[in-house]
């Protein structure tokens, strides 16, 4: 996108340029004393939160989370879809809410999430603050108000770019905005202030936000053993051997994200040990280097310097536990590939990224980020007997790392190169002994991949590969199970004259296991049909077959003329015969057309709402009938309603209601108010609104059916087809 001018627009349209969020996020940082802040740009359509923009922070220390899905357990996510903000007032917080967050800063901080929310209902996005420890445990007003006028202008502009058809065009990597500006000194100040430095015998250097050397004075570089020029421009556990160590890379972290004064101690071989003070603030970290002799040294651990490496580090560590983390998470294959591209990428350097996995005798490519589709569907399908990295890097079951494109011509003299890549990893992934696929990264400067990146990444591989082999049980498991249980509803509703219906059925959002919720519209007379709903307690295979048995004897019985009553006390006594040691809910709906009337008997199921022709919603009042399987000589009681034409009955599922954060008054309230607001829509529309309604805010752990009917005039109509797994309106749509 062409970039912004001063007034945040494009340079060839009307719309804002990327930039336009910067401004934003300063403003936010500014008013709300905040001392990191990050922002978040969701897309239409999409549930994967982009990091934007950055401040306080470099975005290496921000890399686990450039890409987060909106159903993701962190802070951002959850104040996306609740609409609300989300204030973590400590560390133990932090790590009791949000564990994955505390494993990776595990640091003392306060931290706050809000949602970008524009004129309409729609979320285009998300804030993140973050303010040290000694900040006061709650929030000013001053500082909430700052928030939600910050959070409600890039919502605004957000939306207004989506509106004009100019999307904000983020980029690949999130910007960094520099730190606030400070009284520049003239030459001669500055002339006082480096003698100053350099006169005093305590050793000091200052740091940048990414922890590298922008200053140090003659006492610090002898007491470290190192020439200054060297050291400028380098990170100090990278550019000397004796400080590779995890530990003072974590110091370092430490005082960046909590802006809290830290030290630590280390020993220049052979026996020479140091203090290290860190003074953070936003714009770097002022680092004071003192000897320490006699009593004051602590005893010298044993251990021996390795070559620095990189990745490495403290931060290698953290993105290593944040990925673990991540992929216990997963479930199926595709939750591994986007949350491996998503976290491996922007954490540990390459461009690209294929991950394949061994099928049928060949190396098929399930995911991939940083190529083109054409370059990388050249290799899908790939035979085990073909000459390449990928292949004998699977079959040996042993990585090959090629520092540059020279290296890996020569061992393989028929290799493809993409664009100007001039390093890769090969990498197996063995789960349990077995090759189940291969990882492939790519980068564009050549690397020599020391030991320690190599160990790195081969603890990567295993760790990818354990979840992918995972993944792929889970899928099959999963298939086999929604296979059983779709098979066993209805594909499509009868054509019933003088009704129009439609039906949804969403399997629950987490979770291998599949529920036992049902419905089905009879036919049962010229003049009236049946309508059924229920759910079987429990979410298993045993729950879907015996759904399929329940469904099977409502539909048996109904179609006969059977009252709904009737029909439910022989069920219920079916259903103890069959001793499953499950309980169902159920409610049946007997249409008379010819009388505009409705019969209804339910088991202990959600009470059904009706829309009245004025427009009036009730949650229609039936007496309460006991679970089905509980009890043989259990009673039913009918009800009987208006069903003029123009009426709609609404029958569902609890899925469609419960919601743990929410009182269920309050949800049957909410879903009444969603059928008011939409009453002149199709049942086809109105069922896929109320499908959006339940799960926009909240990811769903439980199955919905649904089944909307609307009575008609007395002319024939087409009841609309059935949708399993129909698309449901999402964050950011408008």
């Amino acid at each position: 996108m062409p970039s912004a001018s001063a007034s945040g627009s494009s340079a060839t349209g009307s719309g804002p340029g990327p930039e336009a969020l910067d401004a934003v996020l300063a403003e936010a940082v500014r008013g709300s004393n905040a001392s990191v802040g990050l922002v978040y740009v969701l897309a239409p359509g999409e549930r994967v939160l982009r990091l934007a923009v950055v401040s306080g922070v470099v975005p290496r220390i921000a890399a686990p989370w450039t890409r987060v899905p909106v159903d993701a357990p962190v802070p951002v996510s959850d104040a996306i879809r609740e609409h609300r903000v989300v204030f973590l007032a400590s560390q133990e917080e932090v790590a009791r809410r949000y564990p994955r967050l505390g494993i990776v800063l595990p640091y003392d901080f306060m931290l706050a999430a809000a949602p970008f929310e524009g004129e309409s209902d729609a979320v285009w996005g998300g804030l993140v603050l973050l303010w040290p420890t000694w900040h006061p445990p709650t929030l000013s007003s001053q500082e909430r108000e700052a928030i939600t006028a910050g959070c409600h202008r890039a919502g605004v502009l957000l939306e207004q770019a989506i509106d004009g058809g100019e999307p904000l065009d983020i980029g690949d990597e999130p910007r960094a905005l520099p730190p606030p500006r400070v009284h520049e000194p003239d030459p001669a100040e500055a002339r006082a202030a480096l003698d100053f430095a350099q006169r005093i015998p305590v050793g000091c250097c200052a740091l940048d936000m990414d922890g590298r050397i922008t200053f140090i004075n003659t006492a610090a570089a002898e007491l470290v053993g190192a020439g200054a020029a060297a050291l400028r421009g380098a990170r100090p556990w990278e550019a000397l051997l004796w400080m590779n160590d995890p530990l003072f890379e974590d110091h370092y972290r430490s005082a960046v994200v909590s802006r809290r004064p830290t030290s630590f101690t280390a020993l220049r071989p052979p026996d020479r040990w140091l203090a290290f003070h860190l003074y953070p603030d936003d714009r770097g970290i002022s680092v004071q280097i003192t000897p320490l002799t006699g009593d004051s040294s602590p005893p010298a651990p044993p251990r021996t310097a390795q070559p620095s490496a990189e990745p490495g580090g403290a931060s290698a560590l953290y993105h290593l536990m944040h990925l673990a983390a991540a992929l216990t998470e997963t479930a199926g294959v595709n939750d591994v590939v986007e949350t491996v591209a998503d976290q491996l990428v922007p954490a540990f350097g390459p461009r690209g990224l294929a991950l394949m996995a061994v099928e049928d005798g060949r190396l098929r490519i399930i995911g991939y980020r940083g190529y083109s589709s054409a370059f990388v569907c050249r290799f899908d399908g790939m035979p085990l007997t073909a000459d390449t990295p990928n292949v004998h890097t699977l079959t040996t079951g042993i990585a090959h790392f090629f520092g540059s494109y020279d290296e890996l011509k020569r061992a393989y003299p028929g290799a493809d190169r993409y664009e100007n890549r001039d390093a890769w990893a090969f990498l197996p992934l063995i789960a349990s002994g077995r090759p189940v696929g291969s990882l492939v990264l790519s980068y564009d400067q050549s690397r020599p991949f020391p030991p320690g990146e190599r160990a790195v990444l081969t603890s990567l591989a295993g760790l990818i590969a354990q979840a992918l082999d995972r993944a792929r049980l889970y899928d099959t498991t999963h298939q086999l199970a929604r296979t059983l249980q779709t098979g066993l509803l209805p594909h499509t509703l009868p054509d019933i004259p003088g009704l129009d219906a439609a039906a949804r059925y969403l399997p629950a959002g987490h979770g291998v296991e599949i529920g036992g919720d049902f419905y089905d519209l009879i036919r049962s007379d010229p003049g009236g049909a049946v309508a059924a709903i229920g759910d079987v307690q429990g979410h298993n295979i045993q729950a879907a077959a015996l759904m399929g048995q329940i469904r099977t004897a409502v539909h048996t019985h109904a179609t006969g003329g059977t009252p709904p009553a009737h029909v439910l006390a022989r069920t219920n006594r079916l259903l103890i015969d069959l001793e499953p040691g499950l309980f169902t809910s159920c409610l049946i709906a007997r249409l008379d057309l010819a009388r505009h009337r409705a019969r209804l008997t339910t088991a202990g199921h959600p009470p059904p709402l009706l829309l009245h022709p004025d427009g009036q919603v009730e949650v229609v009042a039936l007496s309460p009938g006991l679970l089905l399987g509980i009890d043989p000589e259990a009673h039913y009681t009918t009800t009987e309603i208006p069903l003029p034409p123009g009426a709609v009955l609404v029958l569902y599922t609890d899925g469609l209601i419960e919601d743990p954060r929410t009182d269920i008054d309050a949800a049957v309230a909410s879903l009444v108010t969603c059928v008011t607001k939409h009453r002149h829509r199709s049942t086809d529309d109105l069922a896929d609104l109320l499908i959006a309604h339940a799960t926009e805010h909240t990811p769903r752990t439980d199955d919905i059916a649904l089944l909307v009917i609307r009575r008609t005039p007395e002319h024939p109509s087409r009841a609309d087809p059935v949708r399993p797994d129909a698309p449901v309106g999402g964050l950011g749509h408008h």
